[in-house]
């Protein structure tokens, strides 16, 4: 038996453009879409999240001058191209999914409607949350502990292009250390970089546990899903008495 029932992936724009740094990079398709298609044969369902900044972000443009909420909507039709490029990636694997959106545009999505959502990954198939919350001003972060709320998933998987939470950005910063696991306040009070605020704060109010890791590495969603020591755990409270932080 799975040691979940029901999970939700939030991938960021970035994670599809590979070493390209922008657009979509086709052989990072479908790695993705390989995972989902792992995760799925466990009998685990599945439910995905994703960002649009390889395309546009909203808070880029923003600070660029335009209007943010325009550039928020904009960023949200940017998480719906990117949605239609997982679906058709999962699809042609044999995958069955459905893209479901915030924004109303029947003729490429169903609308958002909790109940058919989970109807969908009662049946097997593969949900993808299409134009975040709806609403500018608001991160597909949120969107993730949202929507992993309504359905009733029992675990988030934030993937990312590092192996975990760390103390400083490891790219800048040697001898960085890596947290192996934190409580929901403790990354928030820490101002760590996991989540948004208010995306934490859904999770910590509703208990939902996170795990940061590293998406790049091939077979980590299933680790996770396994128990393996992958990545940086986020709970409401320490799986053990041990310290959660480095010493």
């Amino acid at each position: 038996m799975p040691r979940y029932r029901r999970i939700l992936l939030k991938l960021s724009g970035e994670a599809l453009a590979g070493s390209r740094g922008q657009g979509i990079d086709t052989d990072t398709l479908q790695a993705i879409a390989r995972e989902c298609k792992q995760v799925r044969e466990r009998g685990v369902e599945l439910a995905i999240v994703i960002g649009g900044g390889n395309i546009f972000r909203g808070v880029a443009g923003a600070s660029a001058g335009m209007d943010r909420a325009s550039a928020d909507y904009m960023g949200m039709l940017a998480t719906c191209m990117n949605s239609l490029a997982i679906q058709d990636a999962l699809e042609k694997m044999g995958v069955q999914t459905r893209v479901q959106s915030a924004i109303a545009m029947q003729q490429i999505a169903e609308p958002y409607i909790r109940r058919r959502a989970i109807r969908h990954l009662e049946k097997g198939r593969v949900v993808i949350f299409a134009g975040g919350t709806g609403n500018p001003y608001f991160t597909t972060d949120t969107t993730a502990a949202l929507r992993a709320a309504e359905i009733g998933a029992e675990l988030v998987l934030k993937a990312t292009k590092v192996d975990g939470v760390y103390d400083a950005d490891p790219n800048k910063v040697p001898g960085a250390r890596r947290y192996t696991e934190l409580t929901h306040h403790e990354v928030l009070t820490r101002r760590l970089a996991v989540m948004d605020s208010t995306a934490l704060s859904l999770c910590m109010d509703n208990e939902l546990p996170i795990v940061v890791f590293d998406l790049s590495v091939p077979g980590n969603v299933l680790r996770v899903l396994d128990g393996e020591p992958v990545g940086t755990w986020v709970r409401s409270k320490p799986a053990g008495a041990a310290p959660t932080l480095p010493a």
